[in-house]
């Protein structure tokens, strides 16, 4: 049963490592799961906390922020400030009722295709014996949460 569903993985990655890490998995051939989407960014210390909790209320399964290693910042001190952030936000996370174990957060680098391709699959598997994730209404007005609190 776990293997008919396809989670959708919303998967936040620095330009410099873990992108170019996927990258390298890919020009290896390496398989893996198709279930993540990769969203680049400049580096993961730019992230938003928002933006995680947007793509848990627009229906994401889980959420993979993944960086380069600590000291290997291509700006850096990046990385640290999204290492404190995220120890932080996962609390935060767990208040507005999104489980821990749907996040997660790595260390790639450019060189290491392998590893990604296997916490590509790592992570697949385990939100597959989650199961989709239907719990979450954000707990800021909008119109369709409106429509859930009034009983419509």
């Amino acid at each position: 049963m776990a293997e008919d569903f396809h989670p959708k993985i919303i998967t936040f990655v620095c330009n410099w490592c873990t992108y170019a890490g996927a990258d390298l998995a890919g020009t290896s051939r390496l398989h893996y799961p198709a279930d993540i989407r990769v969203v680049k960014f400049p580096c993961t210390g730019r992230i938003d906390p928002e933006m995680v909790v947007k793509a848990f209320e627009q229906g994401a399964d889980a959420v993979w922020i993944s960086g380069c290693h600590p000291g290997d910042c291509h700006y850096n001190t990046g990385n640290y400030y999204a290492r404190r952030r995220w120890a932080i936000f996962r609390k935060e996370l767990e208040f507005l009722g999104i489980p821990s174990e749907r996040l997660k957060f790595t260390w790639i680098s450019a060189a290491e295709g392998q590893k990604f391709a296997g916490e590509v699959a790592k992570f697949v598997n385990s939100v597959r014996e989650l199961g989709p994730f239907k719990q979450y209404h954000s707990i800021l007005p909008t119109e369709e949460n409106a429509a859930v609190t009034k009983g419509s």
